[in-house]
């Protein structure tokens, strides 16, 4: 691999945001939809991540009540129930990504060409 080719490679995985050049045929205030869009689904994600850890921890903390054995079951549920919104946060993010990505960064990649 060529150092230019790494150096290109190095910066797409650094960098955060795209950057919006005026002479394209997308105007500012879809390139800005479009970056509000990106950063609320990420917020989104972070958000079924943080519910699915919420509820690991109340699994956990059912479990270690030996008094009460009817936990258990609530125990379990709510382990369940974490791995079903982890699952649900990750797919509704990558759906979402990879229309956008569809909609918008290919048809800029025609456009530059």
């Amino acid at each position: 691999m060529s150092k230019s080719k790494d150096k290109t490679k190095r910066k797409k995985l650094l960098s955060f945001g795209r950057d919006f050049n005026p002479d394209q045929k997308v105007i500012l205030r879809d390139y800005l939809a479009i970056e509000r869009t990106r950063l609320a689904n990420e917020r989104t994600l972070l958000s079924y991540i943080r519910s699915s850890l919420y509820l690991l921890l109340g699994s956990i903390a059912f479990y270690q009540l030996k008094e009460f054995s009817n936990f258990d079951y609530l125990a379990l549920t709510a382990l369940i129930f974490c791995v079903i919104f982890f699952v649900i946060g990750v797919y509704r993010f990558v759906l979402l990504k990879r229309s956008l990505k569809r909609l918008y960064y290919n048809s800029e990649e025609k456009e530059a060409n």
